[in-house]
């Protein structure tokens, strides 16, 4: 945590979220689906999702750009993915097995046990709410919106949409104008150190890391949380929120 110094601490009206692995087990989903591809093709055992992380960087920055819509690029990653494993299947095979893991995916999406009770505590706090996201807006807030998630929020930014993603200032600054709110009044949290909380922190928020698999590596100027369930007791303690105190009920995280 920051400590104030004996300083006022700053106010809060505004946080943004990132959604990929900050409140849906992303990564965790795409894994599992990855294996609709990967089964198609001899492999040995070498882990492949690093060069899947690889080749989708790639082709997302495609989309943000404008040269590719979000439909056109699963397809193309999928096949040079494909490729890169030296299998050279044509459009129509690609197609299905594309389709095959996506279905797979979205059937294995979940909000982390941390999410609801925080999103609560966060809407009973007044403040408002945008989720940040470097992914394809039409298929984030479909994710929201089947996990019961797309209620909480008063906006969402979508990389795809502006074309800027994170770590990119003008991201950051969107959220902050929809939700008619100072950067220096709003707050973004994600799982990336680099992209979330310092691309925020650079931006004028005050970037928070959730660090998720708990590698604790320094992070000077930056408050870091392992779950969403120590965020309500970083903002009592180290920031001024709308109708909170640090007496007020902090939420137990659901198992």
């Amino acid at each position: 945590m920051v400590a104030n110094n004996g300083h006022e601490p700053p106010a809060i009206d505004a946080i943004c979220l990132d959604i990929d692995d900050t409140l849906i087990d992303f990564t965790g989903s795409a894994r599992s689906a990855l294996s609709v591809l990967i089964g198609s093709v001899v492999l040995g055992s070498a882990d492949l999702w690093p060069t899947w992380q690889r080749v989708t960087e790639e082709h997302s920055a495609m989309v943000v750009a404008g040269e590719l819509d979000y439909d056109a690029m699963r397809h193309a990653r999928t096949k040079a993915f494909l490729s890169d494993l030296g299998s050279d299947l044509d459009d129509d095979a690609v197609a299905a097995l594309e389709d095959r893991r996506l279905a797979q995916m979205s059937r294995a999406w979940r909000p982390f046990p941390d999410v609801l009770p925080c999103l609560d505590w966060l809407r009973a706090a007044g403040l408002r709410l945008a989720a940040v996201t470097n992914a394809s807006g039409p298929r984030q807030r479909e994710r929201l919106a089947s996990l019961g998630l797309e209620r909480f929020f008063d906006a969402v930014i979508s990389a795809g949409e502006l074309g800027a993603a994170k770590p990119d200032p003008v991201i950051f600054h969107t959220a902050c104008a929809e939700l008619d709110v100072a950067p220096a009044n709003t707050a973004h949290i994600g799982d990336r150190l680099d992209l979330d909380a310092h691309g925020a922190r650079d931006a004028g928020l005050h970037g928070i890391w959730l660090d998720r698999d708990h590698t604790h590596p320094p992070t000077p100027g930056v408050p870091v949380i392992d779950t969403l369930a120590d965020l309500p007791a970083l903002l009592v303690t180290e920031y001024r929120t709308p109708t909170v105190t640090s007496t007020s009920t902090l939420p137990i995280p659901r198992r």
